[in-house]
């Protein structure tokens, strides 16, 4: 007896069965020059930030960030979970070290060998194994996940050596409005031997037109009251 699937589940069917099949590796290779060709840059951006470090060093603490350009306003508002009563800024001028651009393999950099695909619930991602063309000092990448959507990093994988470092880490992106900005970064390394392991998990972004010239400009201090002369 051949039991019949409601009209529901023909339209289930649909939707979840074999939608279009993945492209061609070289295809999206191209989707992925061109997506980080034409990829909009904030010039102005406000976001959250929490980095936990544990090894040498051991810090936790939360962040909140005014960037505009070079231009960088940094607020600490809690240092292993105790919420600052008086926030501490600090101001510094530097290229932002988390853009896509900064992370992304190109291919006059790098041979981008196609691994195959992975779902992420959604669509199909694409994951190349990155092989740098020149010998590479430092840090390198060596996997590349693109997004399936977007053609754009979804992850980024690197390793790093030198200097008593050696460790691996893992960048990952996702969209926010037309921007395609930094979600986590994870590290793994030993430093002199030791292990020591980071996180850094962003959040809360927005995208002000502008923000005023106060904004990275330290407070002047107030005036030293003194006594008249008796």
């Amino acid at each position: 007896m051949n039991a019949r699937l409601p009209a529901a589940g023909l339209v289930l069917l649909v939707l979840l069965g074999a939608g279009p099949g993945p492209l061609d590796s070289q295809d999206v290779l191209q989707r992925y020059a061109l997506a980080l060709a034409g990829l909009p840059v904030p010039k102005t951006v406000v976001f959250s930030y929490t980095v936990s470090q544990v090894g040498p060093s051991s810090i936790e603490q939360s962040h909140r960030v005014y960037r505009s350009g070079n231009a960088v306003r940094d607020e600490t508002l809690a240092v292993d979970g105790v919420l600052l009563h008086g926030k501490v800024v600090t101001f510094s001028r530097h290229e932002d070290r988390y853009t896509v651009a900064r992370f992304a393999p190109r291919s006059d950099a790098y041979e981008l060998l196609f691994l195959g695909t992975t779902n992420d619930g959604r669509h199909l991602d694409y994951v190349y194994e990155a092989t740098p063309v020149a010998h590479a000092a430092g840090s390198f990448v060596d996997r590349l996940t693109v997004d399936g959507i977007t053609f754009l990093p979804r992850a980024v994988r690197f390793r790093t050596s030198g200097l008593g470092v050696d460790g691996t880490g893992e960048v990952r992106f996702a969209p926010f409005g037309k921007y395609w900005m930094p979600v986590s970064a994870t590290a793994q390394a030993r430093v002199k031997d030791k292990p020591a392991h980071e996180r850094i998990v962003w959040s809360d972004y927005r995208f002000p037109e502008s923000l005023p010239p106060s904004t990275f400009q330290s407070p002047k201090p107030l005036p030293v009251a003194t006594l008249p002369p008796v």
